[in-house]
């Protein structure tokens, strides 16, 4: 993580507002979320300004929300934040940023789905709508949507990482269920659209079931698989079933095959950025512990 050097406040997100958007610069601002990538800062009841702080690709990654999120919003049936106004870098803040609309629910690491059916629709439709073929120019996955061989040293030093640090009760049956998804036939129909960053901190949630999805970032082209892992991720004991009967990227044996490859590779990442929170290091986050290995424990259990 490479932090900006300029703090950010209150203070200068109002004057970025002055400089260029003007008619906004009155509204209410307060602190909303530090994610991985950006600051969120809340504007006024509708609104959210969204600032790069911590990563060097964060700006190419807001432009990419600002040039694509707009057309595919209106699609989803869940809630996003779509980009209203973009704030190009300035002597200020070096830094493109922007004002996007705000979207109502808790992440889904601190209030987890409790109840599993509903959830479970939500998100099959949530990508029944997002799953369609991307036109020319889409673009490309950062290691994600493409074939799951291409992180396979990445799985391997993850794995042994969260074995080593005693995450993994079961470390042979997460690599039989990687061995098996790498195995699995690859993706053959057209590149579609992917989220392709589900996590729990990812995808909000309100009296019990999904709401909302937040942190498009990482929108690629590629195979439905990479999206479909997060089923494992989100949904409670029982409730995967469902999420793919009713998901139509779902039916093909192959890619539920891949997806719990998909799953075990971020579950993983997010186990081990979860113990980096508790033991305080930086960049840590330990909400996102329980979830991942519960994920975990639920691939192993299902494992054929």
């Amino acid at each position: 993580m490479t932090h900006t050097e300029i703090e950010i406040t209150a203070e200068l997100v109002r004057d970025l507002l002055s400089d260029q958007h003007p008619d906004l610069a009155d509204l209410p601002v307060r602190f909303g979320a530090r994610g991985w990538d950006n600051q969120l800062w809340r504007l006024g009841d509708d609104l959210a300004v969204r600032l790069p702080w911590a990563t060097g690709s964060a700006d190419a990654l807001l432009r990419k929300e600002h040039a694509w999120l707009p057309a595919l919003a209106p699609r989803l049936p869940l809630p996003v934040p779509v980009p209203q106004r973009v704030g190009e870098p300035s002597e200020r803040f070096p830094r493109p940023w922007l004002v996007t609309t705000w979207v109502q629910g808790t992440p889904a690491d601190r209030a987890p789905v409790t109840r599993g059916a509903e959830a479970a629709d939500a998100l099959a439709a949530f990508l029944n709508a997002l799953h369609r073929p991307a036109p020319d120019g889409a673009p490309a996955g950062r290691d994600r949507g493409g074939p799951l061989s291409g992180s396979a040293e990445g799985f391997a030093g993850m794995l042994a990482s969260a074995t080593g640090l005693g995450l993994l009760p079961e470390p042979d049956a997460v690599r039989a269920i990687w061995e098996d998804a790498v195995a699995a036939p690859g993706w053959q129909g057209p590149a579609s659209w992917l989220h392709a960053d589900l996590h729990p901190a990812n995808v909000l949630t309100g009296d019990g079931t999904l709401c909302g999805v937040i942190d498009f970032g990482d929108l690629c082209a590629g195979d439905p698989a990479c999206d479909l892992a997060a089923a494992w991720l989100l949904l409670p004991d029982g409730a995967v079933d469902r999420f793919h009967a009713g998901c139509r990227s779902a039916a093909d044996p192959a890619s539920r095959r891949r997806a719990r490859g998909w799953a075990v590779l971020k579950a993983l990442s997010c186990a081990l950025i979860g113990e980096a929170g508790v033991r305080g290091r930086p960049g840590g986050k330990p909400a996102w512990g329980p979830p991942a290995r519960a994920a975990l424990r639920r691939l192993v259990e299902t494992a054929a």
